[in-house]
């Protein structure tokens, strides 16, 4: 039987507002892709992300463009070769895994992970502001494990101050979305680590990043935006220490699993992290997560409306995906 595909672009209001060193948004616009075949149904959802250039509307396109392939019974190993990397291959990807597992009766994390599903503990974000505003949002949250910091800007020795002491037992990593310059960078690394941050995440602009290879790392240094799949990483080696894997980046939970295994192949330790999206987008990434360094799952803590069923979050822990929502 023929599979049925239908795609449709979703909004979820945020919570307030999410804000980085690129610009704030007030919801999480979605694209999910449901490929249907014999009484089962299989979805995905992708984060369309303007950094890489993707739009709603492109990535709407470039899915429907698949149609006849997918229709065709086309697997996730050719789908590598058929789309490029990035959201509108992971939504196909995650709703042929879904599909499979739904048709098989067999969880998808039986055939990724060898032992049983355990909650991972994520850090919760907190937007870009003025040291005070973010000192009010680290209060807020004080009581979580990890917290993950936007900064960015010319001003963030300040901020840094303002979070660790306003959120003094958390660990903290930040997150700078390639907004700090060769001439502050040495100085700014030095401040952290003198705050006792755990990770810093794509300090300079992909592309742009030559100077991390000649200059001290006093505390680990991530990629996120310099690294999108496993045949780019040979060239990160030298540069940064971890990297950040996001299915929506990556295009998909196959292409993630092979990213994930290269990168500790070349030594690099692992975050997992999320564009801000619902439950759906996130319920695969717990899985590849399981044995992440870091874990950056919050998407769904952001928005002031979730999927039902969603995933279950206990404070800062959350919970392996209950297959009627993914898997």
């Amino acid at each position: 039987m023929a599979r049925v595909i239908s795609v449709e672009a979703e909004r979820f209001p945020i919570a307030g507002s999410f804000t980085i060193s690129r610009g704030s948004k007030t919801e999480a616009e979605v694209i999910t892709c449901t490929i249907s075949q014999d009484g089962h149904s299989g979805r995905g959802e992708c984060v369309p992300y303007k950094r890489y250039g993707e739009t709603m509307d492109g990535v709407h396109a470039a899915i429907e463009a698949m149609r006849e392939r997918i229709a065709g019974g086309i697997d996730r190993t050719a789908l590598l070769d058929a789309m490029p990397a990035g959201a509108a291959r992971n939504a196909v990807d995650c709703a042929l895994w879904d599909l499979e597992a739904k048709i098989s009766g067999k969880p998808v994390a039986n055939a990724i992970w060898p032992a049983p599903l355990r909650p991972l503990e994520t850090a919760y974000t907190l937007s870009l502001g003025e040291p005070e505003a973010m000192a009010a949002q680290a209060r807020a949250n004080a009581g979580r494990p990890l917290l993950k910091v936007k900064i960015g800007g010319d001003n963030d020795t300040a901020r840094i101050r303002a979070v660790t002491e306003a959120a003094p037992q958390s660990r903290i990593i930040l997150d700078a979305n390639e907004g700090w310059t060769d001439d502050n960078i040495v100085a700014n690394l030095a401040f952290a680590a003198e705050h006792g941050i755990a990770l810093v995440e794509q300090p300079l602009p992909a592309g742009r990043d030559e100077i991390l290879r000649h200059i001290a790392h006093p505390l680990p240094i991530c990629a996120d935006e310099s690294v999108h799949e496993a045949k780019n990483l040979e060239t990160l080696v030298g540069l940064y220490d971890a990297v950040n894997i996001k299915l929506d980046k990556s295009g998909g939970l196959t292409a993630a699993l092979e990213l994930r295994d290269r990168a500790r192949e070349l030594g690099f330790g692992i975050m997992v992290g999320c564009m801000v999206g619902t439950s759906l987008a996130m319920a695969p990434a717990v899985l590849l997560a399981q044995d992440a360094d870091f874990v950056d799952l919050d998407g769904p803590l952001l928005l002031a409306r979730d999927r039902v069923p969603g995933l279950v979050y206990q404070g800062s822990l959350v919970s392996p995906p209950d297959r009627a929502l993914w898997g």
